[in-house]
């Protein structure tokens, strides 16, 4: 469910870039080189390949079933795109003077694929995976993070480098000024059985730092004369969850600084979804299966709820029951039923299609986009049609037009103009919605079965 929400977002707002005629590069793919995958492949008895593949296609499919319309798909595992761009930027990390060996003993938690120290655990073991971290004491490669701390805030603090929402910034800032400390960027390669090889060295792969975060430039070629990556780097926005915050805004911007290269222009931070009112977890038995639900109800269906109820910037609640019901009452009861209205009295009373304006779409929807309030984005569709009911219910234009039929169809004619503007706003949020109810205004047809069956 956490991959489905941070994915919809993201492709809502790269088709509202898109929709606005802007160049769009969206990017999702899978952090693959770690050893929890070894250890869960070899706990089915499946090679880590093998058993990757099929991940990455369970995820794809869920992707297409929400009409996830990605650019590209990197996979960390792949040696000819991502490998050598991840290589690169290791070799640039050296000759900047920021890379060092030196012996290293910690506390390793498979599960994070990360070292945790004592304060993070709980009865000596990891909260998050109740695990037992493993003792390590190895020499690594180790990459100079604490020479970064002054200007990575600097650039936060002066919005060069924006963190959104403000409590993210705030978190970022005080661990900032706590101030940064170096981190292990290899393991030896006789202790882990996937990595990509550190250059000139064949005995260290690189730990998941320079390996996982380098793909959002691997993936547009960076290192093999990618002109993706004169395009569309440094990247408008990185859409992550809050969990992976300290990556993303301490580690990863001081590696791109170390070697050269500028800094992402926006961090955009989501929330976790919880399932009444906890976190979703096997143990409690509240984990909810997106798939189930597009099996359901519709994969736009999916895609209304968590761009609706779920808040962009802090944590929102899901469970069956609250889906259905805002299935029931926002769309079959709401935008289905208003379909289905506006377009018979359409049928039945005008001669030919509504001219349609080219642009409807009102500022301030997009500025809801711009600022990431995607929920405001979509209440404000809901609002338009709460207004469109109104007027069907005060102004009766399926009465009028038999005593007034010319005042009758240019109230219908109306109505279908402002449909047609819900519509382009739907665009982004419930795409296959929108063409439908677009092809329906074009045609002048009536649905043949109702946009979103009552459950």
């Amino acid at each position: 469910m956490g991959h489905a929400y941070t994915t919809v977002l993201a492709d809502i707002l790269a088709r509202y870039h898109k929709l606005n005629n802007e160049d769009t590069y969206f990017l999702t793919g899978a952090d693959e080189n770690t050893e929890k995958v070894v250890r869960a492949a070899k706990s089915v008895g499946r090679e880590p390949k093998e058993y990757l593949d099929e991940i990455i296609s369970n995820f794809k499919d869920l992707f297409s079933k929400l009409d996830i319309n990605y650019s590209q798909f990197i996979r960390t595992s792949d040696e000819k795109v991502h490998w050598p761009g991840a290589q690169e930027l290791w070799n640039k990390l050296v000759e900047a003077g920021d890379i060092e060996k030196r012996s290293y003993e910690g506390l390793y938690c498979v599960g994070h694929e990360a070292f945790i120290t004592e304060k993070d655990l709980v009865d000596g073991k990891c909260p998050d995976h109740n695990e037992v971290p493993q003792v390590i004491k190895e020499e690594n490669y180790f990459f100079k993070l604490s020479k970064y701390t002054n200007q990575i805030k600097n650039k936060i603090e002066n919005n060069e480098f924006e963190i959104i929402p403000e409590s993210r910034k705030n978190e970022i800032l005080a661990l900032l000024e706590r101030g940064l400390e170096d981190i292990s960027f290899s393991r030896p390669a006789n202790k882990v059985s996937v990595g990509i090889p550190v250059p000139n060295d064949s005995s260290q792969v690189m730990y998941v730092w320079c390996d996982a975060l380098s793909n959002y430039i691997t993936a547009l070629g960076y290192g093999q004369n990618g002109k993706l990556f004169e395009e569309f780097w440094p990247v408008n926005v990185h859409m992550i969850g809050k969990d992976i915050l300290r990556f993303h805004a301490a580690i990863w911007p001081a590696m791109l600084l170390s070697a050269g290269l500028p800094l992402p222009k926006k961090i955009f931070v989501h929330g976790f979804i919880t399932s009444g009112g906890k976190k979703m977890s096997k143990s409690l038995g509240n984990t909810i299966d997106p798939l189930e639900l597009i099996a359901e109800y519709g994969g736009d269906a999916m895609r209304y709820y968590l761009a609706r109820h779920i808040s962009p910037f802090e944590d929102g609640d899901l469970t069956k029951e609250s889906f259905k019901n805002a299935y029931n009452a926002n769309l079959a009861n709401g935008l289905g039923n208003l379909v289905s209205r506006i377009m018979k009295m359409a049928k039945d009373n005008l001669e030919q299609p509504v001219k349609i304006p080219d642009k409807s779409i009102p500022p301030g929807f997009f500025e809801f986009l711009d600022k990431f309030e995607i929920n405001n984005a979509v209440k404000m569709i809901w609002d338009k049609i709460s207004e469109l009911d109104l007027i069907i219910q005060t102004k009766q234009p399926f009465k009028l037009v038999k005593t007034d039929p010319k005042e009758g169809k240019k109230i219908i004619a109306e109505l279908v103009v402002k449909l047609y503007t819900i519509a382009r706003m739907l665009d982004p949020i419930l795409p296959e919605t929108s063409v439908k109810i677009e092809t329906l205004i074009k045609e002048n047809k009536t649905p043949e079965k109702p946009l979103f069956e009552r459950k």
